[in-house]
């Protein structure tokens, strides 16, 4: 499937990582393209480096709407909000948007497998990707980590399969992006400061969906009631998995064995000797593999890779042991339902979380907060509304900074206590990013 091209004038609204990658391919199928970027030129230099061999128009500190309206395509990254006065401008002038996700697929043969949900979507989406590269499957890995999915199309290869991380920015300018088995990991409440409400964004990642008919597959969290809820209507043929329910069809797991059920074929494979801990990871592992097996991956292989892998950086990470205390950085819990499953998965903790707030409500940690923590230190932006909301639970701190409440936390937690850096928010109030966040507690730890 692919689209003609040739001397359209393209536009391409923002120039990260996905913007350079869109204005690159754009340029070699020979469309006229220019590039919109608020940014100044000096803030983009190392961006625009890569363009320096292509005829790119450049647009920069500015939107232009003339530019907008004059577009036979315009392609928008996922940073850029939908209500962009210019979007709205040419989208009621009948100028066809997309996003890169769109551009991509419509340039795409081998079947993509897709993966969405407020958290575990990195982890899951690159198991699936180790899996299918252990089947001996030519595999791309990217989307909204890693590699841009325009990737697929730019480079000319041959690929057996593609796996992509979604996120909902991606998916609200789709029109026929069609992922062969798209997965649903779960939902809860993120982006408020993106989306006008929690429904608004619920809808922008059932887009997920949109497209798929009866021959694709639908993997949904049958534990979530809310992805449950909302998968109940769809047109592609509904899988789920579980670690709750014995599921007749679906993946699920049971007194330490995790059991494929499909077609009237069942796959049985012992949890004991897998390395990635955590309630979310069990999760995770039964995506990746409902996923991989729908596809064709052969069962053995398949677990090997499971049993082979681990954790991600930066999700549930060990740091190390001081005086009888573990000490874990999950610094990529940037939203309330990633701090849950951290802690569902420990007891006697001191938690050290807050940072840049986010817009939900922190109310859903209030009964695990009450039966597992033991102690909470507020950092950043969020400590006034998080000790509101969390404070009367349970001995409550403030800390000015990352390093005072790794010494805090250090000071309070017993031996055979877990301090947990688990955020719930993001990191902008006071890091580059989550990255530096997770490497200054990391660093901190170990100068105790």
């Amino acid at each position: 499937m692919s689209r003609d091209l040739k001397n359209k004038n393209i536009l391409v609204v923002g120039l990260a990582k996905t913007g350079i990658a869109c204005a690159r391919f754009l340029a070699s199928k020979g469309a006229r393209v220019t590039a919109t970027d608020m940014r100044s030129e000096s803030a983009l230099a190392p961006q625009l480096a890569e363009l320096s061999n292509f005829d790119i128009n450049l647009e920069l500190e500015q939107h232009n709407q003339a530019t907008f309206l004059a577009s036979d395509l315009i392609v928008v990254s996922p940073g850029v909000p939908m209500d962009l006065p210019q979007l709205a401008a040419a989208q009621q002038a009948g100028v066809e948007i997309i996003s890169e996700i769109e551009l991509a697929w419509q340039f795409m043969d081998a079947p993509l497998a897709a993966i969405t949900g407020t958290n575990g979507k990195t982890t899951t989406t690159t198991i699936l990707g180790t899996i299918f590269k252990h089947n001996g499957y030519h595999t791309f890995v990217g989307g909204n980590i890693g590699d841009p999915l325009i990737e697929v199309a730019e480079f000319h290869q041959i690929w057996d399969q593609v796996v992509a991380e979604i996120s909902s920015f991606q998916l609200e300018w789709i029109t026929s992006f069609r992922p062969t088995v798209a997965a649903l990991l779960n939902l809860s409440e993120d982006h408020l400061d993106r989306y006008p409400d929690y429904q608004a964004y619920i809808s922008a990642k059932l887009r997920i969906f949109e497209n798929q008919t009866e021959e694709d597959f639908a993997v949904v969290n049958r534990d979530d009631a809310l992805a449950w809820q909302h998968a109940q209507h769809l047109k592609a043929q509904l899988f789920p998995f579980s670690r709750k329910h014995e599921l007749h069809e679906g993946i699920f797991c049971r007194d330490g064995v995790i059991t494929y059920r499909h077609n009237g074929l069942e796959e049985c494979f012992p949890t004991a000797a897998i390395r990635l801990q955590g309630v979310h990871n069990l999760e995770n592992i039964m995506a990746a593999m409902a996923c991989a097996l729908l596809l064709g991956c052969r069962p053995d292989e398949t677990f090997e890779t499971v049993l082979c892998f681990d954790a991600l950086h930066h999700r549930m990470e060990f740091v190390r042991s001081v005086n009888g205390v573990s000490w874990y950085e999950d610094s990529k819990a940037t939203n309330v339902g990633s701090v849950e499953k951290a802690l569902e998965s420990f007891e006697n903790i001191t938690l050290i979380a807050g940072g840049k707030d986010k817009g939900g409500s922190y109310a859903p940690l209030a009964a695990l907060v009450r039966e597992r923590v033991r102690h909470l230190v507020l950092i950043g932006e969020a400590t006034e509304r998080m000790e509101r909301e969390l404070g009367a639970l349970t001995d409550t701190r403030r800390a000015t900074s990352l390093e005072e409440a790794v010494l805090i936390a250090a000071e309070v937690t017993a031996p055979g206590g877990t301090v947990l850096m688990s955020p719930a928010c993001s990191s902008f109030d006071m890091f580059k990013d989550y990255e530096e966040r997770a490497q200054r507690f990391i660093t901190a730890v170990e100068a105790l």
